[in-house]
């Protein structure tokens, strides 16, 4: 039992007990996957597709756990400071930092491990997000939308879907046209979905200096929300524009994800922490579900032809 204590504070460190997160940085791997797979030559086959969104459901895992260790490394004379942070490991020492520094390591040099598995371009796609996973808390400190960088850094697997498909987005224009409205897209349901979550700490952040998105608009939150909900759905459409998608998508990801978003919008309530991270944590599952079926939904109708074979090879050159 001492052993199994031991390594408690590490799974708390990763937030293994709150997943959420990281299914906020698997869903735009998700997305990115079930979008690229029609424009495979041939389209990818079920188990290539299968095979590689389990790879990124494990590097998200181990890469959001990365992300929460430095985090609180950054954080740990912050944390003590915030109702909802201060019994994290590193701020009630369970933790010492240099053992978090460590952990760290292995948890990095355990994502590279994953990415490796990946076909080659994808290292160099891969590499460049590792300096937004390592200076994103520090946005919090110099500017009140340390969300949009967030957004940045968590979205980044909104291009990754391509590479691991091997579709070379600098020879492929509709592709590199669709990953930039998809990982813009995803970037706007970043700061969207960690607007909200950043009222359950408006009061403590006040307190003790931290800027947020949430601080700055507190007056208009629902009205930028909205406005954000409005990107997300555009560029989102614009992906699918970009290669030519059918109805299924365009009903299934794009109008779930009006639906789903304007419900969460006109429901939450700012003003109560329990119910700001109920919307967090379910509005996670019902506007990702929503998009990635509608996704999945158009991968089936290419792979089986249920466009017909004149459209679905005019998509697939767009």
């Amino acid at each position: 039992m001492d052993n199994i204590g031991s390594y408690l504070p590490y799974a708390e460190l990763i937030r293994l007990d709150k997943p959420t997160g990281t299914y906020y940085l698997f869903f735009p791997c998700l997305f990115s996957t079930l979008l690229a797979a029609p424009l495979a030559t041939p389209i990818a086959p079920p188990l290539a597709v299968t095979g590689t969104i389990a790879l990124f459901l494990t590097g998200a895992l181990v890469m959001r756990g990365a992300g929460c260790t430095i985090n609180d490394l950054w954080d740990r004379n912050l944390d003590p400071h915030v109702t909802r942070t201060r019994l994290r490991p590193v701020a009630r020492g369970a933790v010492k930092p240099k053992q978090a520094i460590i952990f760290t390591g292995a948890q990095l040099l355990t994502g590279l491990a994953v990415l490796l598995q990946f076909p080659t371009q994808c290292l160099w796609y891969g590499i460049p997000s590792l300096a937004l996973v390592t200076t994103y808390p520090l946005a919090k400190r110099v500017t009140h939308y340390p969300q949009f960088v967030l957004g940045l850094t968590f979205s980044w697997g909104a291009i990754m879907g391509f590479p691991a498909l091997g579709i070379d987005l600098l020879l492929n224009q509709p592709a590199l046209t669709a990953a930039a409205c998809l990982y813009t897209s995803n970037i706007a349901w970043t700061v969207l979905y960690d607007m909200i979550y950043a009222h359950m700490d408006i009061k403590d952040d006040a307190k003790v200096g931290i800027k947020s998105i949430a601080l700055r608009h507190e007056k208009e939150t629902k009205a930028v929300l909205t406005g954000l909900a409005v990107a997300q759905i555009g560029l989102l459409g614009a992906a699918g524009v970009a290669i030519g998608a059918g109805p299924v998508f365009f009903v299934g990801s794009c109008g779930s994800a009006a639906v789903t978003l304007a419900t969460m919008i006109w429901k939450v309530n700012l003003k109560d922490v329990s119910n700001c991270w109920w919307w967090f944590k379910y509005g996670c599952w019902f506007t990702g579900g929503g998009i990635s079926l509608g996704l999945l939904g158009e991968y089936i109708a290419h792979l089986t032809g249920l466009y017909g074979k004149e459209e679905k090879a005019a998509s697939l050159q767009r």
